[in-house]
C-alpha cells in the first residue's frame, strides 16, 4: 500500500496535478494555500 492511498481522492488528484501540470506560479499559490490551511488547522487542534 502506497502512502498516498490512505488519503482522500481529492488529495490524490491534487498531488497528481502538482506533479504533472502545475506551473511555477501555481505551485507557489498552492504552497501558500496549503501552508495557511495547515496552520489554521493546527491552531484549532491546540
Amino acid at each position: 500500500m502506497k502512502e498516498i492511498d490512505k488519503f482522500p481522492k481529492s488529495i490524490k488528484k491534487a498531488v497528481r496535478y502538482i506533479k504533472q501540470d502545475a506551473t511555477r506560479e501555481q505551485l507557489e499559490e498552492i504552497r501558500k494555500l496549503v501552508e495557511y490551511a495547515i496552520k489554521r488547522r493546527n491552531i484549532t487542534l491546540e
